[in-house]
């Protein structure tokens, strides 16, 4: 994911815009410091006309261009936009032959809070899952009776396209995509970096349009569950994989080429997520969030999860906590 276009009608919100480049760019920096020959972003603001946009809130930013400039990119993003959602269509018509054009090319769209109307009017969530901002709701589902509204989830997903029901939430998104991209490693120091005491992990809150594995292999299913189950415990994954009546060296080609990664990774990953939970919201000692979480030595947990999240789980608790407030 390398081209970034930001979408700037008139009197758009500029976090939703402002918010998901800062995030992204810090992972792009951070990627660039360990190998300095991957390229910078090349990032897009898009509008009517070249030239300033004013902001809802006062801010101007600049438009580099136009859409009949933008031929394709990887990452589309429509900012959320103050007040009635069917006056915003009428004025910024303009929106909605480009994004049906994007959508053809198979370009990520996201859609940030009201800005889900311009996805519903270009027809590209007919029959698919979608939210917008809770105030609008009710109008939206009247309006795009065709639309699967999901009015309980922040976050929804169809193929390509993502609606985004708040500014907050754009950022939950925004690591998940680094996640994607650059790997765990890069999401989790990116994710310390902005707000780690309020970010939630994209599958707590999302609706996916596909089945929860998006692979077919039914053994390799089993065996994902069984770890999600077990992951506290002591596994020796030969054992697992005799159960399953694989051999060792089949189970781990299989396991990987169906979820991307090592059955010990995601093995790893199981107990640094139960961790990460522990240390927001407990307070267990380090040795005792470690045993909790699977590593029964608790030095060994400790670099795993520094070399996972960039600081050790000591340094994360203060983090995640630093903000609360004190009684006086």
């Amino acid at each position: 994911m390398q081209h970034i276009t930001l979408v700037a009608p008139q009197a758009c919100l500029a976090t939703s815009i402002s918010l998901p480049l800062e995030i992204l760019n810090a992972a792009n920096e951070q990627v660039r410091t360990r190998n300095r020959k991957q390229p910078r972003l090349q990032i897009e603001i898009v509008s009517q006309q070249t030239g300033p946009v004013m902001t809802a809130g006062g801010l101007s930013i600049v438009a580099t261009a136009t859409p009949d400039m933008i031929e394709q990119t990887d990452l589309v993003i429509i900012p959320s936009l103050w007040r009635n959602p069917v006056n915003n269509l009428k004025k910024h018509r303009w929106i909605i032959p480009w994004l049906q054009r994007m959508a053809r090319q198979q370009s990520l769209i996201c859609a940030v809070g009201t800005s889900s109307y311009f996805l519903a009017e270009a027809g590209l969530l007919n029959e698919q899952p979608a939210t917008t901002h809770w105030y609008y709701c009710d109008q939206f589902a009247e309006r795009y009776p065709q639309v699967e509204l999901k009015r309980q989830y922040l976050i929804t997903q169809a193929d390509n396209i993502y609606c985004v029901g708040s500014v907050n939430s754009i950022a939950d998104l925004m690591v998940h995509f680094i996640q994607q991209c650059y790997g765990q490693a890069i999401a989790r120091q990116v994710e310390s970096q902005f707000s780690p005491e309020i970010r939630r992990p994209f599958a707590d809150h999302a609706y996916a349009e596909q089945v929860s594995s998006p692979h077919q292999d039914e053994t390799i299913i089993e065996a994902q569950e069984w770890l999600q189950r077990h992951y506290r415990e002591s596994i020796h994954l030969s054992e697992l994989a005799a159960e399953l009546e694989l051999s060792p060296r089949t189970f781990n080609r299989r396991f990987k080429q169906a979820v991307g990664t090592t059955a010990s990774d995601y093995l790893q990953q199981q107990r640094l997520d139960s961790a990460r939970e522990l240390l927001r919201t407990s307070n267990l000692s380090i040795q005792e969030v470690a045993c909790a979480s699977g590593y029964q030595d608790s030095s060994y947990f400790c670099g795993r999860f520094k070399k996972a999240m960039g600081q050790t789980p000591l340094a994360y608790r203060k983090s995640v906590r630093g903000k609360l407030f004190k009684v006086i």
